[in-house]
């Protein structure tokens, strides 16, 4: 862990750094990690005693860590990698320390952001492109206040019999297919798992919120409530997943937040809502009416107009086109209403004050720095087009005839490569390099024969 330069972190984070290291005389490890492109967290463990170091800069990691695949690959023609002879970057935080409460010996995490040598951003860190895209919202002269929805199943530790997984609540005797939606029953089941997921939050000041039952057996869902931070909540919910992720493992359970882990059943989703606030802390989608304001659906315009183009964001893997389904809750074309479950852009029922966008598309499965870059983005380039937002629907969106969502990931990431709208609000270097991660993945799965390729086809044809 060498280092020749020492970074000084921001004094309310060190501050309160410094006191958690007080209140735990007995810390044994420390995680210091940022989240890769795919949200995939990359770092390493320490010793305690390290904690000092960490927090001035002294943990370095491969600034090609952030962009690996989904499979922990270096990506082929990766210019961060030989080209640049794979140079180390910087690990600054970005949150103090907190515990991770769900391990045997008490441990720490340190969530960080990966920066070039000399600590200026490093462009394949997803956390940058977000910051990138708040600071052109913020010469409009508005602040994002965001809040997002994630889906999951809480999943048995062991499969069944050809290896599939098998929800915690579900039960194989039944005659009739049950979703149990708003089943107080299904929470109370999991009550300890619960309980211990909200202590979790209260650890790492991750602002839990309402917990549901969704619309399938062992599926869930727990909101996080409001920022006028968006970086912030895009890694409140990256840290969330993690946290779900690590307190099911210590009850013998798994969490999945894949988008489509059974083809028969809900997929996972992750609904933004979004609103913008003026200098003065006004909503400026608030005009005291229930339709809200010429910006809200300005902004709206933009983000219908981008949705296309953001696909491969809100998309990001092979399994979440399955997400897109009719009837499923799941948007299939470009439209909006007022508190229309059924549309890709959906404007809740609220008191004026509270006048918001809630954005549909997003499966579970993605990076929520990416995605909250690319519904700024769009709602950015509504504003500043003054784009006009086609008449809201009524009824069931599914039925109207309107531009439908792209549907295939290859289609996803052609049309976020031919979109001009990246070049301008992202990094054109981070735009290449996504596309070159992507690419390989794609290569990937399309070279592997499925299991129902085999029954089907092996000895029939």
């Amino acid at each position: 862990m060498s280092q020749e330069k020492e970074f000084t972190p921001s004094p309310e984070l060190l501050e309160k750094s410094h006191q958690f290291l007080a209140e735990h005389p007995d810390l044994k490890w420390i995680e210091g990690f940022m989240f890769d492109i795919n949200g995939i967290p990359r770092g390493k463990w320490l010793p305690a005693e390290s904690a000092e170091k960490l927090l001035k800069g002294a943990l370095q990691m491969p600034r090609s860590a952030a962009s690996l695949d989904v499979w922990g690959r270096d990506v082929e023609n990766n210019p961060l990698v030989f080209a640049s002879g794979d140079s180390d970057g910087v690990c600054l935080p970005v949150s103090p320390l907190c515990m991770a409460p769900w391990h045997r010996e008490q441990t720490a995490q340190l969530p960080m952001q990966l920066h070039e040598a000399d600590g200026s951003p490093l462009y394949a860190d997803p956390r940058t492109q977000l910051q990138r895209v708040v600071a052109r919202l913020k010469e409009l002269g508005y602040t994002a206040a965001c809040a997002t929805e994630l889906e999951f199943y809480l999943l048995r530790e062991d499969p069944d019999h050809l290896g599939r997984p098998r929800p915690v609540s579900d039960n194989d005797a039944e005659l009739v297919p049950s979703t149990d939606v708003y089943d107080l029953a299904e929470l109370d089941a999991q009550r300890h798992f619960f309980a211990d997921v909200r202590a979790a939050c209260e650890e790492q000041g991750i602002p839990a919120d309402s917990v549901l039952s969704e619309c399938a057996p062992g599926q869930f869902e727990i909101n996080l409530l409001h920022s006028a931070d968006p970086v912030a909540v895009a890694e409140q919910t990256l840290l969330f997943k993690r946290l779900l992720k690590g307190v099911a493992r210590s009850h013998g359970y798994r969490v999945s937040t894949m988008a489509k882990p059974f083809g028969d059943r809900a997929g996972n989703g992750m609904h933004v809502h979004l609103s913008l606030i003026d200098e003065n802390g006004n909503n400026v989608f608030d005009d005291g009416t229930d339709t809200g304001t010429e910006l809200l659906r300005q902004a709206a315009a933009g983000m219908l107009v981008t949705a296309n183009d953001a696909m491969a964001l809100f998309a990001p893997h092979s399994n979440s086109y399955r997400r897109f389904q009719e009837s499923s809750h799941a948007p299939l074309n470009l439209c909006w209403g007022y508190d229309n479950r059924t549309t890709t852009l959906r404007v809740p029922a609220s008191s004026p004050e509270a006048r918001r966008i809630e954005h549909r598309i997003a499966g579970a499965d993605v990076n929520p720095y990416l995605v909250l870059a690319a519904i700024l983005a769009g709602a950015c380039h509504g504003i500043e087009k003054k784009l006009q937002a086609p008449a809201p629907v009524e009824g069931d969106a599914y039925q109207v005839e309107s531009e439908t969502l792209v549907n295939t990931w290859s289609d996803a990431l052609r049309r976020f490569e031919r979109s001009s709208i990246w070049q301008t609000y992202l990094d054109p270097r981070f735009v290449e390099l996504f596309l070159l991660l992507k690419r390989q993945e794609v290569a990937e799965i399309d070279a592997r024969v499925t299991d129902v390729e085999y029954q089907s086809y092996l000895h029939r044809v």
